[in-house]
């Protein structure tokens, strides 16, 4: 169920409990600004969430209150991760779904990275 991208930050909401080890994640990669990790329910072959370890509901939270150095440390973590698995070559997707009408179901910013097969064009339709 889609949620408000703009509300408060829930420290109870299933990224933040994985991230204090209350709940369990199939890790692809951690470092101090981010955690990979797999879907439980794969669109692809290949279908890891990247989370950085602050406490951001959105994107739009994350690139306006984090600082220099977490904002950097995320995008050099999403990119690691996508050459760790060998997706550079034949290529992937990376999707930030935000609020209710941009789908986001979780409240705290991720970034889904697809690959492991053509994925076809952007959006149905």
């Amino acid at each position: 169920m889609p949620v408000d991208g703009t509300g408060a930050y829930d420290p109870q909401n299933v990224f933040a409990r994985i991230l204090r080890g209350e709940l369990p994640c199939r890790k692809v990669y951690e470092d101090e600004y981010a955690l990979a990790f797999h879907d439980i329910a794969p669109k692809a072959p290949i279908h890891v969430l990247v989370i950085p370890k602050g406490a951001y509901i959105s994107f739009a939270d994350f690139s306006a209150q984090a600082s220099e150095a977490e904002i950097a440390g995320f995008i050099r973590a999403v990119g690691k991760v996508a050459r760790d698995l060998g997706l550079e070559a034949p290529g992937y997707r990376l999707v930030s779904n935000t609020g209710i009408e941009g789908g986001q179901e979780v409240p705290h910013f991720h970034v889904h990275l697809f690959g492991g097969r053509p994925l076809g064009a952007m959006l149905p339709g």
